[in-house]
Parts: C-alpha cells; sequence; structure tokens
C-alpha cells in the first residue's frame, strides 16, 4: 500500500487528463458492451417486421450506430494519445525527482555504487513505470467494467450457463495469481541484470583509452559478455515464464468457449434456451474474454513497471548523509580562519584514516600538506566542504563549526583545483562560466586572464565557443588545468585548496600554472596538497602527514634543517641540491 500511494502521488498534477482518459475509458466499454444488446433488440423488433418497416427504419440505425462509433473513435484517440502524454509526463516527473535526489546525495554514496546501474535507474527503469503508469489503471478499469457489465448481461441471458462460465474464470484468475508471485522475482532480476550491462558499458567506453593502450579490447569483451550473458539467462527465464503463463491462459479462454458451446448445446436440448440467445451469449463472450486477455497480458507489463518504481524508490528513500542540521546558519563575511580540532575520520566503518588531526590555520595564510599517499591528505581537505563528515572532533571556519553552516553557503566558500580536472561536454566559455552562475563575457575573460589562458584562448578559430569534447578531450592536460584555475578565480572563494594541481604537468605547463595559482592564492586562506615540493618552498608553514598521524611542521627552511622526514622526501626530488 505504501508503494501504491506514492505511485498515485504522480498522478495529482495530471488529475483532470487521468479522469477524462477514465471517462473515454467507460465511454469506450459502453460502446462495446452495447452493440451486441443492440444486435438483439433489433433481431426481436426490427428484423422481424416486414420488408418495408425495416428498410425505413434501417438507415437510422446505421446512422446513430456511426454516430456511436466516431465517439468511441474520438475517446480511443484521446486514450492513445493524452494517455500516453500523461504517463510521459510523470516519467519526466520522476527523472526529475530521481536526478535531484543523486545531487543531494553523498560522496559515500557514490564511493559504493556505479555510474552505470545509476543511469539503468534513470532511463530503463523509468520507461517501464511510464508505460504502467499509463496503461495501468486504464486497462484495469476498462478491463473490470467489460468484464462486470458482460457477465450481468450474460447472467440475464441465463442464469446458469454464466455460473458454470464464472467457475472456470474463478480458476483461471487463481491460476494468474500464483504464477505472477513467481514472475515477480524474475522481473526484479531482469532490472538488476540489464543495470549490470549499462554499468559494464558506462566503465568500457568510459575508460576506452585506457582499454586501448593496454590492448585490452578483449578483456572488455570478455566482461561484457559475462554480463550481457547473465542479463539474457534472467531475460530468458522471464520469457519461458511468460510463455506458459500466456499458453495456460489461452487455453483458459479456449476452455471458456468449449463450455459455452457444450452447455449451450445442453441446455437448447432442454428448450431453456433458444439458438438466437446463444449467438448472443457467444458475442457478449467474446468481449468478456478479450478484457481477461489484456488483463493476462497486462500482467508483464505491470511486473516490469513494478520492478522499476520499487527501485526507483530505493534510491529517493535512500537518505543523503551530509544535509543541513535544523537552524543551519550561512556562512557569510568569511575571514578564512580554519582550525581543525582532534579530528578523527574513517570511511564506512573502517580503519581510522585520520587520527586526532589539530591543525590552525590563519586567515590569508599558506598553508602545505606533504607526505606520502594515503596518510590522509585529500581526506583532511574533503573534510572541510563537509563532503564527508568527521568521526571525531570538529572543524572550525572563523570559529564556526562547518557542521553548523549551511552546505551552499560553505561551499561558496571554498574553491578547489584538483589534479583531475573534470570537463563538461560543451565550450570552453560553458566551462569557465561554472565557476560563476550568470558571469558576463567581461568576467569570464577576466577570470581566463587571470588563469594565463585567455591568449590560448583567443588563438583558437572560434574562441570561447570552441567545444572542449568529451572530458575536455580536445584540450591538454595543462590547458584544461587553467581552465580549472579561471572557474576558481570566478568563483573568486575566500578559501582555496589545491589538490596536486600540478604534478601531472610537464616543467613548461607547470611553469605557467604555478603562476597562475600564486596570484589566485594571494590574499586568501590556501591549503595546498603537493608532491612536486619545489611548488610548496614559500608556504606559511608545511605539515607532513603520514597514516601515522602529523610527523613534522614548520617552514622549509625549518624541515630542512630538521634534517627528517621532509628533507628526505626533497633531497630524494632534488639530489640535495638547493636547500
Amino acid at each position: 500500500m505504501k508503494i501504491l500511494k506514492q505511485f498515485i502521488h504522480y498522478y495529482k498534477p495530471y488529475r483532470f487528463l487521468f479522469f477524462t482518459d477514465m471517462i473515454c475509458a467507460v465511454l469506450v466499454s459502453l460502446v462495446d458492451l452495447s452493440f451486441p444488446q443492440i444486435l438483439n433488440y433489433l433481431s426481436k423488433n426490427l428484423f422481424s417486421q416486414d420488408k418495408v418497416i425495416i428498410l425505413k427504419a434501417i438507415g437510422y440505425v446505421g446512422l446513430a450506430l456511426l454516430v456511436l462509433y466516431i465517439l468511441k473513435y474520438c475517446c480511443q484517440y484521446f486514450i492513445t494519445s493524452w494517455g500516453h502524454i500523461m504517463g510521459a509526463r510523470m516519467e519526466a516527473d520522476m527523472r526529475k525527482d530521481l536526478f535531484n535526489h543523486f545531487q543531494r546525495l553523498s560522496f559515500s554514496y557514490y564511493d559504493q555504487n556505479n555510474t552505470g546501474e545509476m543511469m539503468s535507474r534513470l532511463v530503463n527503469d523509468l520507461f517501464d513505470i511510464s508505460e504502467l503508469a499509463h496503461h495501468g489503471p486504464e486497462n484495469l478499469f476498462i478491463s473490470a467494467l467489460k468484464i462486470l457489465g458482460s457477465f450481468i448481461l450474460l447472467l440475464m441471458l441465463n442464469v446458469k450457463m454464466t455460473f458454470i462460465l464464472f467457475l472456470v474464470t474463478l480458476i483461471m484468475v487463481a491460476f494468474s495469481i500464483q504464477r505472477n508471485l513467481k514472475m515477480k522475482a524474475v522481473f526484479m532480476d531482469n532490472r538488476v541484470k540489464i543495470a549490470k550491462v549499462n554499468s559494464s558499458l558506462q566503465d568500457s567506453l568510459a575508460g576506452i583509452r585506457v582499454v586501448k593502450s593496454f590492448a585490452n579490447e578483449e578483456v572488455e569483451r570478455i566482461k561484457f559478455e559475462k554480463s550481457n550473458q547473465e542479463f539474457l539467462l534472467s531475460k530468458s527465464k522471464s520469457y519461458r515464464m511468460m510463455g506458459g503463463y500466456h499458453a495456460w491462459n489461452s487455453f483458459f479462454s479456449g476452455l471458456l468457449y468449449i463450455v459455452v458451446i457444450v452447455s449451450g448445446g445442453y441446455f437448447i436440448a432442454k428448450g431453456s434456451l433458444r439458438v438466437a440467445e446463444l449467438a448472443i451469449y457467444i458475442l457478449y463472450i467474446n468481449i468478456y474474454v478479450a478484457p481477461l486477455e489484456v488483463l493476462i497480458n497486462f500482467t508483464e507489463q505491470f511486473q516490469k513497471g513494478f520492478a522499476g518504481f520499487k527501485r526507483f524508490l530505493d534510491i529517493l528513500e535512500t537518505a543523503p548523509d551530509i544535509v543541513d542540521k535544523p537552524g543551519a546558519i550561512p556562512l557569510e563575511n568569511v575571514r578564512g580562519e580554519i582550525e581543525y580540532k582532534n579530528v578523527s575520520f574513517r570511511y564506512n566503518n573502517d580503519y581510522n584514516v585520520l587520527n586526532h588531526v589539530s591543525i590552525r590555520i590563519g586567515s590569508g595564510k599558506n598553508i602545505a600538506l606533504v607526505g606520502p599517499s594515503g596518510g590522509g591528505k585529500t581526506t583532511l581537505c574533503s573534510l572541510l566542504p563537509r563532503f564527508y563528515d568527521v568521526t571525531e572532533g570538529s572543524i572550525t571556519i572563523d570559529g564556526k563549526d562547518v557542521r553548523d553552516l549551511t552546505l551552499e553557503s560553505l561551499r561558496n566558500a571554498i574553491g578547489i583545483v584538483q589534479q583531475d580536472v573534470y570537463m563538461f561536454s560543451g565550450t570552453i566559455k560553458d566551462n569557465i562560466a561554472y565557476g560563476k552562475s550568470g558571469a558576463t563575457n567581461e568576467e569570464i575573460m577576466e577570470a581566463a586572464r587571470n588563469a594565463n589562458i585567455h591568449d590560448f584562448v583567443m588563438s583558437l578559430e572560434q574562441g570561447y565557443d570552441t567545444f572542449v569534447g568529451e572530458r575536455g578531450i580536445r584540450l591538454s592536460g595543462g590547458q584544461k588545468q587553467r581552465l580549472s584555475i579561471a572557474r576558481v578565480f570566478l568563483k573568486n572563494p575566500p578559501i582555496l585548496i589545491l589538490d596536486e594541481a600540478t604534478s601531472a604537468l610537464d616543467n613548461e605547463s607547470e611553469r605557467y600554472i604555478q603562476q597562475s595559482l600564486e596570484k589566485l592564492s594571494r590574499n586568501r586562506t590556501t591549503i595546498v596538497i603537493a608532491h612536486r615540493l619545489s611548488t610548496i618552498k614559500n608556504a606559511d608553514e608545511i605539515i607532513v602527514i603520514t597514516d601515522e598521524g602529523i610527523q613534522e611542521r614548520g617552514s622549509h627552511r625549518e624541515l630542512i634543517a630538521r634534517n627528517g622526514i621532509y628533507a628526505h622526501y626533497y633531497n630524494m626530488q632534488f639530489e640535495g641540491l638547493d636547500s
């Protein structure tokens, strides 16, 4: 019932369309039910008259039937067109809700779930739900009306024969319910398996350059074939079940006709039924059986839609880990004083990545984090904008706990430049403008100048309207990095995080970008994660972090003089030169 209530919720904005669709369904059913009755009436009252009366009346009868079927045509058109449009609009609403919820979910959700599976829920599942949203109520309503209406009319023709028919129908319904329960699990398995196919496809295509560089096309083919075959086996199982289901129900439909003919012959022989009445009875049997077959065929659609909607709700009911607490306040007039107080953190109840770390960063200061991979440097930075929440301790900005601040204001106050730059599909202008919604062309160009990328952009044939390709494939690593810096210049945040922003670049690109970063860091509180120690020599403080916590801290000269871990790393990179 809970799932049904949530499904009905999506009909509310389209109540007019829904009820009009149902009214049209009633009219279509009434037209179909009325035809045998009209034929019965005409055979008893008109066709038994003389030739002159029949010829005089038949034109009016034909005209009345034509009007009736024009009405049916209009109603059928509305059901087929606007009924589907209603379903498509509901699908769009569900897709919007699902996408918006994806945007709200925390990093921890994306750490554990595959993009391909999420796309499957956004596309495949919702299409099946849309079909169910349109055809479900309509098929159930029309079928129920026709079955009930034809059953009452059959009772009026012959009570005994109709009760025999009813007994066969009960057996048919009991069989359908039993088979449906088995098919429910199979169709849910179909949804899971097609999601794995999408996951495998997305992984392979997103990493196609890595695949080709290792000549691993065959490896990817085998991986995809495995998930594809699993889906095929699941689909084959569902079709075998559907085959048996439809075949048995077809047998039961035939059994209904056998019961009518045998019992009809018996009652004609007994004199309680006329041949003409049997003919009318068989016409109603067609109307009685057709909706039964519709319901039987609808079963597959219902199971697919139900499985898809359940998976849809599974995501909507997943609560984000990171949300604004009640009474959260906006971060305003940011000075940029940051303090990590006895901070510990672990992922998913695993071992602690950080243990009781305490760091104080003054307003406008430049702090560098160095140390081996896995020491928790990136994690430490990810805790500041609340991509994750601390397990113990607290983090404050200007004395305010980040958990007491609104997420939007907190993240607007922090700019991040990463090593792995993501470029959205679109133009250079679009990608820079991502840093500030509604930015003017002048602001975008100024940000590009500050990032030392304006001259390069202007040298391109289409300038700022040049398309960067998927994930910025048409640009070099240094060019993408400078565009990401331009984004942050445009955002103009008081706090800056530089996460190994130059570690993957050649010397010339690094020189350009280092100049941009120095300009970007000016008058901002900056946290730098660096493996190239030459880029942090001028930092106000360098903090050495290992998996055992903070090991050293001080200026470049102080740490070199101490001849500890930092000096060891520095000498490894520069062979003892320039101490």
